[in-house]
């Protein structure tokens, strides 16, 4: 499912080819990220270190329970 398919505040794991703006912290295949919010053409989410990253509202990710 796209991100911006998935209700906030959900787990998510990155199952596609993550976009991400210029000097963001770099998000992998398989990561999981707690999703937080879109926030235009981007998402608000943060990794296990707890950075800010931002996804393309677009990428393809799974929900994790």
């Amino acid at each position: 499912m796209k991100l911006y398919e998935v209700s906030r505040q959900t787990k998510i794991r990155v199952v596609g080819g993550a976009t991400i703006p210029p000097c963001a912290p770099k998000v992998g295949r398989g990561e999981v990220l707690d999703f937080y919010h879109i926030d235009g053409a981007y998402s608000y989410c943060k990794n296990s270190k707890g950075e800010v990253v931002h996804l393309s509202a677009t990428t393809e990710v799974e929900i994790v329970n």
